[in-house]
Protein backbone atom coordinates (compact mmCIF):
# COMPACT_ATOMS: atom_id res chain seq x y z
CA UNK A 1 0.00 0.00 0.00
CA UNK A 2 2.31 2.44 -0.93
CA UNK A 3 0.62 5.80 -0.57
CA UNK A 4 0.86 9.69 -0.87
CA UNK A 5 -0.52 11.79 1.51
CA UNK A 6 -2.21 14.54 -0.07
CA UNK A 7 -0.05 18.00 0.00
CA UNK A 8 -2.17 20.97 1.68
CA UNK A 9 -2.71 24.36 -1.09
CA UNK A 10 -0.15 27.22 0.15
CA UNK A 11 -1.95 29.81 2.41
CA UNK A 12 -0.16 32.31 1.73
CA UNK A 13 -0.62 34.19 -2.23
CA UNK A 14 -2.97 37.08 -1.78
CA UNK A 15 -2.33 40.71 -1.77
CA UNK A 16 -4.86 43.60 -1.46
CA UNK A 17 -4.43 46.24 -3.56
CA UNK A 18 -3.00 49.71 -2.41
CA UNK A 19 -5.01 52.51 -1.64
CA UNK A 20 -3.57 55.11 -3.52
CA UNK A 21 -2.51 57.87 -1.01
CA UNK A 22 -0.46 60.38 -1.16
CA UNK A 23 0.40 63.77 -2.51
CA UNK A 24 -1.77 64.65 -5.47
CA UNK A 25 -0.98 68.15 -6.57
CA UNK A 26 2.74 69.64 -5.09
CA UNK A 27 3.58 73.03 -4.33
CA UNK A 28 3.36 75.69 -6.80
CA UNK A 29 0.99 73.72 -9.13
CA UNK A 30 -2.65 75.12 -10.22
CA UNK A 31 -5.19 73.35 -9.15
CA UNK A 32 -9.57 74.52 -9.25
CA UNK A 33 -11.64 74.48 -6.85
CA UNK A 34 -12.54 70.80 -5.78
CA UNK A 35 -9.20 69.13 -6.66
CA UNK A 36 -7.82 66.86 -4.41
CA UNK A 37 -4.58 67.71 -3.30
CA UNK A 38 -3.95 64.73 -0.77
CA UNK A 39 -5.09 61.78 0.90
CA UNK A 40 -4.25 60.68 3.86
CA UNK A 41 -4.65 58.62 7.09
CA UNK A 42 -5.08 60.99 10.24
CA UNK A 43 -4.00 64.55 9.55
CA UNK A 44 -0.01 63.64 8.63
CA UNK A 45 -1.25 66.67 6.72
CA UNK A 46 -3.22 69.79 8.33
CA UNK A 47 -5.69 72.31 6.56
CA UNK A 48 -4.55 75.49 5.67
CA UNK A 49 -5.65 78.25 4.32
CA UNK A 50 -8.64 77.85 1.45
CA UNK A 51 -8.21 74.09 2.05
CA UNK A 52 -11.26 71.63 3.31
CA UNK A 53 -10.28 68.68 5.20
CA UNK A 54 -12.90 65.48 4.17
CA UNK A 55 -13.93 62.64 6.16
CA UNK A 56 -11.24 60.41 5.30
CA UNK A 57 -9.03 62.95 6.18
CA UNK A 58 -8.37 64.17 2.50
CA UNK A 59 -7.50 67.87 1.76
CA UNK A 60 -9.03 69.14 -1.20
CA UNK A 61 -8.50 72.75 -2.74
CA UNK A 62 -11.79 75.05 -1.88
CA UNK A 63 -10.99 77.98 -4.76
CA UNK A 64 -8.78 77.88 -7.72
CA UNK A 65 -5.06 79.04 -7.28
CA UNK A 66 -2.08 77.33 -6.56
CA UNK A 67 -0.16 75.39 -3.91
CA UNK A 68 1.50 75.97 -0.64
CA UNK A 69 3.35 73.45 1.62
CA UNK A 70 4.05 75.31 4.83
CA UNK A 71 4.34 74.64 8.36
CA UNK A 72 2.26 75.53 10.72
CA UNK A 73 4.29 75.20 14.12
CA UNK A 74 7.68 73.16 14.81
CA UNK A 75 6.72 69.80 13.74
CA UNK A 76 3.39 70.41 11.64
CA UNK A 77 2.85 70.87 8.05
CA UNK A 78 -0.40 72.38 6.16
CA UNK A 79 -1.66 72.92 2.80
CA UNK A 80 -2.80 75.99 1.52
CA UNK A 81 -4.13 77.51 -1.52
CA UNK A 82 -3.61 81.11 -2.35
CA UNK A 83 -5.50 82.69 -5.24
CA UNK A 84 -3.75 83.46 -8.37
CA UNK A 85 -3.21 87.40 -8.79
CA UNK A 86 -5.05 88.86 -11.39
CA UNK A 87 -2.59 90.93 -13.97
CA UNK A 88 -4.33 93.80 -15.49
CA UNK A 89 -2.73 94.86 -18.69
CA UNK A 90 -2.88 98.05 -20.31
CA UNK A 91 -5.92 99.60 -19.26
CA UNK A 92 -9.13 100.15 -21.86
CA UNK A 93 -9.68 103.04 -22.78
CA UNK A 94 -12.93 104.36 -22.18
CA UNK A 95 -15.23 106.04 -24.88
CA UNK A 96 -16.48 109.63 -23.90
Amino acid sequence: MAHKKAGGSSRNGRDSAGQRRGVKKFGGEFVNAGNILVRQLGTKLHAGNNVGLGRDYTLFALIDGTVAFEYKDKRRQKVSVYPVPVLVSDPVPVAE
